[in-house]
């Protein structure tokens, strides 16, 4: 049988797109799993909708959310346009990134011009410390203990400037409101803290922190990663003037995208742009060129409005595809129905795992699906859970188990009888 080149790049390229996505070409073609859509999202098909969910009890969503088959076929056809087009890609571009941030700004209370595109969640954070000057060493930050320590790491640096971090112990695994207005004063800059605490789940009172810290006259930043999509958020409600999200997490996304709010009053006068590139403006003209339009200056462009003067650079179309999808399929099950899911498999953990020798680090009450214990001996219990095909976090002598839309008592069932 002859098989030239075209035969061959054509069966590659179908190959190649199954392989990155963890199944076959025919099946992603043909399978009922496959033809899911996010408004097909229900708890009922979850489990179809995320294949991975029949491999393994898989119980880190707090680590790597699993991307849904909505979200896979939307980053399939990019790959399958970049790849024989044709066309300019107009879907994949401006237009696609525009509905996700209209979706996102649904999702936390948001206009779509206080939203920008960034590569992560610590971009956004560093956008902030930037922008405020927190780089000029003057007056002080206020964080604690359960903050996201790669967010902490960029205020640690930044004493170097001269500036003061000002970290708060916590107390029984939580942090309260009369902690940080011990901490904040006339000289506070910024209050950064993490929503949703990824080391045990902790919800912070961010509108009474935020009140603290407003009186003050200082802003408050919110690493909400490990919140958004899970947990209801109305930045406005909460006094949150400046949050950042990856999508990997719960926002059940991929790698390589980022979504950063800015409260619109402060955009441009109170948090300066300070990294620049060609996301933040229109028409750009040259004027010295030969057959170049004439000009007044050597070169023109218009300054974009809202958020996107704080866009620097590209960020994934194959990300943004799939995050389309994503927040359409979060959107329809309701972010409140996700966590009422999930919190009965949360309890369950909290009242049986420390029978089990591992002391919870939850507070009591905690309103997320994110569940924090002890470990005496990592290594073990890591062996346990692996060999019972059960996947958790563990870190630091640290257990975390974080259950999603496609997770059931049943899963939960599972890791307790591993560890038992």
């Amino acid at each position: 049988m002859k098989f030239d080149r075209r035969d061959f790049l054509a069966g590659s390229a179908a190959l190649g797109s199954g392989m990155f996505f963890g199944c076959s070409a025919a099946d992603s073609k043909t399978s009922e799993v496959a033809a899911l859509q996010a408004e097909d999202a229900s708890f009922e098909t979850a489990r179809a909708a995320f294949p991975w969910s029949a491999k393994q009890v898989y119980l880190n969503n707090a680590g790597r959310h699993p991307c849904g088959m909505h979200a896979v076929n939307a980053a399939r056809e990019y790959l399958e346009f970049i790849l024989g087009g044709p066309g300019d890609g107009a879907n994949f571009g401006g237009k696609q990134f525009h509905e996700v941030k209209e979706l996102y700004g649904q999702l936390i209370g948001a206009k779509a011009s206080e939203i920008a595109l960034t590569q992560s969640t610590l971009i956004g954070e560093n956008l902030v410390a930037l922008g405020l000057g927190l780089h000029h060493g003057n007056g002080n930050v206020v964080v604690d203990e359960l903050h996201y320590h790669g967010g902490s790491y960029i205020y640690r640096r930044l004493q170097d400037a001269g500036l003061e971090l000002r970290v708060i112990k916590q107390k029984d695994w939580q942090v309260g409101p009369e902690e940080y207005e011990k901490a904040i004063d006339k000289d506070t800059k910024l209050v950064s803290l993490t929503l949703v605490s990824n080391i045990n789940g902790f919800h912070y009172d961010s509108k009474a922190i935020s009140d603290i810290a407003h009186a003050h006259g200082a802003y408050v930043y919110a690493d909400v990663v490990q919140a958004v999509g899970c947990v209801p958020i109305d930045v406005r409600a909460m006094g949150i003037d400046f949050c950042s999200a990856s999508t990997y997490k719960w926002l059940m996304g991929m790698r390589g995208l980022g979504l950063f709010y800015v409260r619109e009053e402060l955009h441009g006068e109170v948090l300066k742009p300070m990294m620049y590139g060609d996301k933040q403006y229109a028409n750009f003209e040259f004027h010295y060129f030969p057959g170049s339009p004439p000009g007044e200056t050597p070169i023109s462009y218009q300054s974009r409005e809202g958020a996107e003067m704080y866009e620097i650079g590209n960020v994934s179309n194959i990300a943004g595809a799939a995050q389309r999808e994503a927040l359409k399929y979060i959107l329809k099950l309701g972010v409140d129905n996700i966590l009422a899911h999930a919190k009965p498999m949360c309890d369950k953990l909290i009242a049986e795992l420390p029978k089990l020798g591992y002391p919870c680090i939850t507070p009591p009450g905690s309103p997320t699906p994110i569940t924090g214990f002890l470990v005496e001996n990592p290594n073990e219990t890591n062996a346990k859970l692996k060999a019972a095909n059960v996947v958790a976090k563990i870190k630091w002598k640290q257990l975390r188990v974080s259950p999603t839309v496609f997770n059931t008592m049943a899963d939960v069932d599972q890791l307790l009888d591993a560890l038992s």
